[in-house]
């Protein structure tokens, strides 16, 4: 289910790319420069501006405006949060431990999140994935109540208690297109995305390794042994939720990344 969801969004925002590369002019020597340096995985935008102001009066400054600059909307197609995703060149002061906080909360009893805990407890009772279940509404229950811990008790680690405790910024960064002098290729941005479940900013600038997200997502993927069957317990049954766990989120980058572009050149900007 991951992987299909982290391909469907590769190949959505492929086509996307490629309609922006139609309707946009640019010289050779750039476009060779773009396939080039398409692998590149640079560092996180921009730098988090010192804690000056509060998170009410935090908002994002930039001078630049449009799809190309990457920006970001608080929800994606009206719907999912997307809360914690930073459009191109903001700046923006460090998260205090409310803001932290906040956007755990957020992410995880917004509703669409019951609605997608929802659906996807739907697909798992047809599949049958945990006999100890059974079926019927009952154990429809039991399918939506495990995925709804699960779902909060990652998001506990990874977006809040880590993040705060080791002094790191759990929010996405957009790469972006770039500027004329600098631009980022399709296969650039998606690397970029998919490299931050291993790399994050500090509160007070620099790159650092996402200990957040790799020991968060572990350690929630182990403390759901304490409240799964039998059959989904053990260190393989644990890996393979920490795999997916880590797996989810880099297809969630993917989509805050090319977010802005698929609203322009698909929904032309209607959300």
């Amino acid at each position: 289910m991951a992987l299909l969801l982290a391909t469907s969004v590769v190949l959505l925002a492929g086509r996307v790319w490629a309609q922006r590369q139609s309707a946009v002019t640019s010289d050779a020597s750039m476009q060779v420069k773009s396939v080039a340096d398409g692998f590149g995985l640079p560092d996180a935008p921009e730098t988090a501006l010192p804690r000056q102001q509060s998170s009410s009066a935090s908002l994002e400054q930039s001078s630049q405006s449009g799809p190309e600059q990457g920006r970001q909307t608080k929800r994606i197609l009206g719907v999912f949060p997307n809360f914690r995703s930073v459009s191109v060149n903001s700046q923006l002061p460090a998260q205090s431990v409310k803001e932290k906080f906040t956007g755990f909360r957020q992410d995880s009893f917004d509703y669409s999140s019951f609605i997608l805990v929802a659906a996807l407890s739907g697909v798992s009772q047809l599949q049958g994935s945990t006999p100890e279940y059974h079926t019927g509404p009952a154990a429809y229950g039991r399918y939506y109540w495990h995925s709804f811990a699960d779902q909060v008790d990652e998001n506990l680690w990874v977006e809040f208690l880590l993040p705060s405790a080791l002094h790191q910024d759990g929010r996405y960064y957009t790469l972006g297109n770039g500027s004329a002098k600098r631009h980022n290729g399709f296969a650039k941005r998606a690397g970029y995305a998919l490299s931050r479940v291993l790399i994050t900013r500090r509160d007070f600038g620099g790159s650092s390794f996402n200990y957040s997200e790799v020991i968060g997502a572990g350690t929630s993927a182990g403390i759901a042994n304490a409240y799964h069957p039998s059959s989904d317990r053990g260190w393989s049954k644990t890996g393979e939720r920490w795999a997916l766990n880590v797996g989810i989120d880099g297809g969630s980058c993917i989509l805050k990344e090319f977010w802005p572009d698929i609203n322009h050149f698909i929904f032309r900007n209607k959300w």
